[in-house]
């Protein structure tokens, strides 16, 4: 028994520590509402993550145009496993992933014909739909 304190010992620290460990990867949103590039969020399901926005097309508050444009933005699915798998998603569309897809409801802010939108300001509201 004397034998069995040490190893008990060791254990109960390591386990002790253990709890302890940290990563660099903030806790995720709870929701797909109003995530800005960078924050990672839960899609009703997987986490997602905007990293870029690789075209916004829309037209201008106010302005006539022939063609309403479109946003497409890069984003990162954060695997359990600490895969970063990347994938592109366009406003309105439909993107396979995992055992469904996402679906970019919104972008904002609007654009306006008098200003450029900061990365920092854009915000994304998405909706993932599938799984078991």
């Amino acid at each position: 028994m004397q034998n069995a304190l040490p190893l008990l010992s060791s254990a109960l620290a390591a386990l002790t520590l253990s709890g302890c460990a940290t990563t660099n990867q903030p806790t995720p949103l709870p929701n797909g509402r109003n995530v800005a590039l960078g924050q990672a969020a839960f899609a009703d399901g997987p986490i997602i993550q905007p990293v870029a926005v690789l075209e916004d097309s829309r037209c201008p508050v106010g302005t006539l145009c022939v063609w309403a444009g479109r946003v497409r933005v890069k984003m990162l699915w954060l695997r359990p496993t600490g895969e970063k798998k990347p994938f592109e998603v366009t406003l309105g569309e439909r993107s396979q992933i995992a055992d469904g897809s996402l679906l970019l409801e919104s972008v904002l802010p609007a654009k306006r014909a008098d200003s450029v939108i900061a990365p920092a300001d854009y915000r994304f509201s998405m909706r993932f739909d599938g799984g078991f």
